[in-house]
């Protein structure tokens, strides 16, 4: 008699899962890597690992509908003549005209106008829209310098110096030939139609003193006026938030490896930096043993979705957070309504990140006239502001239940953490003990 084992069930490997398999056949057929936008969709240690304690009887909660809980934030105190004052402290992320279409440049202008908050013009310059409809407009000055000049320094209201960012500390963006337009190419001083790579490192500094001058000449150039941001990506919070801070910068901001990008590789964006969670700490550390807190601010992206994540960061010493990939959601981006046009593409609403291919069924990442035309900016600009204004609410319900008058009274004391891995990020103790993992060498 022959004797078979039973079945079993066949069992995958937790390594090669289906899309690294997937991500094998595609690199062996066509010999290149993959280039995508968006940030990283691995899991990471996140807002959502920290939980607030609230108000009970050692802590007086505040009422939500009588007492009054303050947003309002100043940025740029330390050297700028004219500092920026927003209403709420989330600000939109620089995102680029040539990766974004002109009318999602607009909206997003109207939406964070219509919300006391400010707008950031990324790389490539800045559009007559943006500026036309942006209160408070930030102007990016990049390694690549597509589309600087003096007249639009004078023109922002505050300049962020960038050095890096979350989706790829130490590299430059692409674009796309296919979204190089007339217009971008005329803003950029490029070819129509041809791939570009931005620089990866600014093209007349080579350190943090070569930054020091060159934030001493933006500021004669804008008659010390406006205020200097430096962005970093989430490499070495400490140590890049300190140099920024001496170099002279009013404002810092660091974005985790959870912040989006128009189009980078992919191996990039899932395997360099840090998560927005891990980047908190250090950089406040940094400002704390400088004696710069609340003097030089600081300002948080990558991977901000809610109130509650907002709340969380302001929590943890964070002057203000700046939200991207969220604000381009609520514009319409990968809008369910388009999942026919997603499948066509061989994704679906909710997935898409071919971004640098230009062809956004939304409108918003693209610099196609037609599919451009889908984009309302007074609409998508008015859901932005929607938006903007219920993370607010939500922000300052856990802040009242905390008993704070103000979403800066928010403190780490507030918090605790789900797991060891965002307990050791953070700096706060682990739910049901006083455990903070790495304080006083355990």
């Amino acid at each position: 008699m022959t004797y078979r084992n039973p079945p079993t069930t066949p069992r995958k490997s937790a390594t090669f899962d289906d899309y690294t398999l997937s991500e094998i056949r595609r690199a062996a057929a066509t010999g290149i890597y993959d280039i995508r936008g968006a940030g990283a969709k691995r899991k990471l240690p996140h807002f959502d690992d920290l939980l607030f304690l609230g108000a009970s009887i050692s802590r007086y909660p505040l009422e939500g509908y009588r007492e009054r809980c303050d947003t309002s934030v100043v940025l740029g105190s330390r050297y700028a003549k004219k500092p920026i004052e927003l209403k709420i402290p989330i600000t939109i992320a620089g995102m680029s005209f040539g990766s974004l279409s002109g009318p999602a440049k607009e909206a997003l202008g109207r939406g964070a106008t219509l919300s006391g908050t400010s707008t950031t013009t990324g790389d490539g310059g800045m559009t007559e829209e943006e500026r036309g409809h942006s209160k408070t407009l930030v102007y990016q000055y990049l390694p690549s310098r597509y589309g600087m000049n003096p007249r639009d320094l004078r023109r922002a209201d505050a300049i962020e110096v960038v050095v890096g960012q979350g989706a790829k500390p130490g590299g430059g963006g692409m674009l796309l030939g296919q979204k190089i337009s007339d217009r971008v190419a005329e803003m950029r001083t490029l070819p129509k139609g041809i791939d570009q790579r931005s620089a990866s490192r600014h093209p007349d500094w080579t350190g943090p003193d070569d930054l020091e001058i060159k934030i001493l000449e933006l500021r004669e150039i804008t008659d010390w006026e406006k205020p200097i941001y430096v962005k970093v990506g989430g490499a070495r919070p400490y140590y890049d938030t300190a140099l920024a801070v001496k170099a002279g910068a009013d404002v810092v901001v660091v974005d985790g490896m959870q912040g989006g990008t128009a189009a980078t590789q992919e191996v990039f964006i899932e395997n360099v930096g840090q998560p927005t969670l891990a980047c908190i700490r250090p950089a406040m550390q940094a400002l704390q043993d400088l004696g710069m807190h609340r003097k030089v601010q600081l300002i948080v992206s990558g991977g901000i979705r809610n109130g509650a994540d907002v709340a969380k960061a302001l929590a943890l010493g964070v002057d203000a957070v700046s939200i991207g990939t969220a604000a381009l959601v609520a514009l319409g981006d990968n809008d369910p309504r388009w999942e026919a046009e997603y499948n066509e593409l061989g994704t679906t609403a909710g997935a898409y990140d071919d971004w640098h291919e230009g062809r956004d069924p939304a409108g918003i990442t693209t610099q196609d006239p037609e599919l451009m035309k889908r984009v309302d900016p007074i609409a998508a600009g008015r859901r932005l502001a929607n938006y903007l204004k219920v993370m607010t609410l939500e922000a300052q319900t856990i802040a009242r239940a905390c008993g704070k008058n103000s979403l800066h009274n928010l403190e780490p004391e507030d918090l605790v953490a789900l797991t060891i891995e965002a307990a050791a990020m953070a700096g706060v103790p682990l739910a049901g003990t006083n455990w903070i993992p790495g304080k006083n060498g355990f």
